[in-house]
């Protein structure tokens, strides 16, 4: 055997090799699939598919199904979305239930709710079906010191254009909360706010409280109101009850502080008497000792004669 026929031998055994290589790679199913439905598909980008180990099913099927919904994909950016980890089949499904419903979505701006980690599918379903949220008892104090308990329930829908980096559903509850607060405290009394429950409503529906959001307020209702406690009067008791212990606490104070006078005082009468009783103790010894002195003299009383003198002259 000749070294060309050896050659020839083994290019032949290498071309049978990488044929059932490429065999293996190819789709072939999955390309029948794409001629059949006329998508425009060529069988290098399916074997490149493989090779990044991206679901040619997956990708084609979801292809098909945009191309047939007569959305403006390309296959390109499905493999990429699908590569940084998103859902390339709800993307697409959520892009043909916007065009059904006349919405501006795009692929880019379905793409990026998806990767943010929202439901791309259910934004676009309260953008054409609203939903209603249900806040918990608020309660809010006029300016009477009487509590009003709201409950209320909010319509709202999903707004696309901010539903990347936009607040949930948590900030509306609390902005909405804020602002029914805000309201009864503006009444004067509690009763103009039962008289009048629209005040709340023009006061949130005024208040723009759904900027920055991913959603946007269409109505708002009150629900509920009731009368809570009469918070202005329990405050002015507990104010009283603390002025009653403070008043206590300085007489307290006071009595203490004289106790204490007390007590002293009398430490110091007993030292005076002290000092009294060892001054009194001093005397005999000074006495004595001015007689052994020579400087203390007695002068000595003269008697009174027995017999007066009928004279009337002195005695003799």
């Amino acid at each position: 055997m000749t070294t060309g026929a050896i050659v020839l031998g083994i290019f032949l055994i290498l071309g049978v090799l990488g044929f059932f290589v490429l065999l293996s790679l190819f789709p072939f199913r999955t390309f029948v699939k794409c001629l059949s439905a006329g998508v425009p598909v060529g069988p290098i980008d399916l074997i490149a598919m493989n090779l990044r180990k991206v679901p040619t099913d997956v990708i084609i099927d979801t292809f098909i199904r945009g191309n047939k919904a007569g959305l403006p994909l390309y296959l390109d950016r499905l493999e990429a979305h699908y590569l940084s980890g998103g859902d390339v089949e709800g993307v697409v499904n959520a892009l043909i239930s916007a065009g059904r419903a006349n919405l501006d979505l795009t692929f880019e701006k379905a793409a990026a709710i998806d990767l943010a980690g929202r439901d791309v599918q259910d934004a676009v379903r309260m953008s054409v079906q609203p939903r209603v949220i249900s806040t918990g008892g608020v309660a809010g104090m006029a300016r009477n010191g009487i509590e009003v308990i709201a409950k209320a329930k909010i319509t709202v829908k999903a707004n696309l254009d901010t539903m990347v980096g936009g607040a949930g559903e948590e900030t509306i509850l609390a902005r909405v909360s804020e602002g029914i607060v805000s309201a009864i405290g503006s009444a004067d009394t509690h009763t103009d706010v039962l008289k009048r429950p629209e005040l709340i409503t023009q006061k949130i529906m005024k208040s723009g409280l759904d900027a920055g959001t991913a959603f946007q307020i269409i109505s708002f209702e009150v629900a509920d109101l009731d009368v809570g406690r009469n918070i202005g009067a329990i405050l002015q008791n507990d104010q009283a009850e603390a002025d009653r212990k403070v008043a206590q606490a300085k007489a307290e104070g006071r009595r203490a502080l004289a106790l204490a006078q007390l007590q002293e005082n009398k430490a110091i009468e007993q030292e005076m008497k002290a000092r009294l009783v060892e001054a009194e103790m001093r005397v005999p010894h000074a006495l004595a000792e001015c007689f052994r002195r020579g400087k203390l003299l007695v002068q000595r009383k003269r008697k009174t004669p027995a017999v007066a003198m009928t004279t009337g002259a002195g005695p003799t």
